[in-house]
């Protein structure tokens, strides 16, 4: 029995994205490879470009269940999909969580040791980081009363809506046939690159997720992997709000400014050409 082609393109290409992705997260907090979050962003960006340059093919590349989810309702993708997608991605990023705790395991333990950072106790979000995310961005360190007044939970969850939304219109964007600027083989570095772009902007406010199965996978991982319920905890219901529903409205907000703004100008244009 064949393995479908779409399952193997969302899986491995899940897991592409979130091993370049927190594996640079891991790499600039536990041995300090990265300095600052450009880095770590362009890392992610090129992490997210190589991923869809190898499955597009296989699978149109979603990777995120907000792309899953807007194209579904903005698009022709199949609504019966968008549940096996959401799962396969899913186990693409816990098998990357996975991977990246077998590699870092080590430098994990002596960056907690060093810190003083104990696991499932409050301050383990400093090292918990690596996988799933917080808000504002801990930086490798407990999240203090002042730390946590820099973001209020709605401005967290305004940043995630924001972002993600501006992330699906260049989505849409780029990869409309009737519009003559698109950037055609460079589209999957276009994509890569607005990722970096928004991480360099709101990851210090929110680590910039924009993908809910990059976070709660990773998180589901970091509790089962010592972290115990503080993931969950750390900042309240804010893994549901910010890192899952916001995502995926801003998903649904970026594909509608599509079709309502973007794609009734591309059609004009396209017609004014072949008339």
């Amino acid at each position: 029995m064949k393995v479908p082609a779409w399952l193997v393109g969302e899986f491995f290409g899940t897991f592409l994205l979130v091993f370049f992705g927190c594996g640079s997260v891991c790499a600039a907090v536990l041995t300090g490879a990265q300095v600052g979050v450009f880095q770590v962003a362009i890392v992610w960006g090129l992490g997210i470009a190589t991923a869809i340059y190898l499955t597009g093919a296989l699978s149109g590349a979603h990777l995120n269940p907000a792309v899953t989810v807007s194209l579904a309702v903005w698009s022709d993708f199949p609504k019966a999909r968008v549940v096996p997608y959401v799962i396969t991605q899913f186990c693409g990023a816990f098998a990357a969580a996975a991977a990246l705790y077998f590699l870092f395991g080590g430098a994990l333990q002596t960056y907690e040791q060093a810190h003083s950072i104990v696991r499932g106790q409050p301050g383990g979000e400093a090292s918990a980081m690596v996988f799933g995310e917080f808000f504002p961005n801990p930086g490798g360190a407990p999240l203090t009363d002042a730390a946590r007044a820099r973001m209020s939970h709605l401005a967290a969850f305004g940043a995630e809506v924001i972002g993600t939304a501006i992330l699906l219109l260049v989505i849409f964007c780029v990869t409309d046939a009737r519009n003559k600027a698109r950037p055609q083989v460079l589209t999957a570095l276009t994509i890569g690159l607005t990722v970096t772009l928004l991480i360099s902007l709101l990851g210090p406010l929110t680590q910039a997720c924009f993908n809910p199965a990059r976070d709660l996978a990773p998180r589901v991982f970091s509790a089962l992997a010592g972290w115990g319920a503080g993931p969950f905890t750390a900042n309240g219901w804010g893994w549901l709000t910010v890192y899952i529903v916001a995502p995926l409205l801003g998903g649904l907000l970026g594909g509608g400014l599509y079709k309502l703004f973007f794609q009734p100008g591309y059609m004009q244009t396209d017609e004014k050409e072949t008339t």
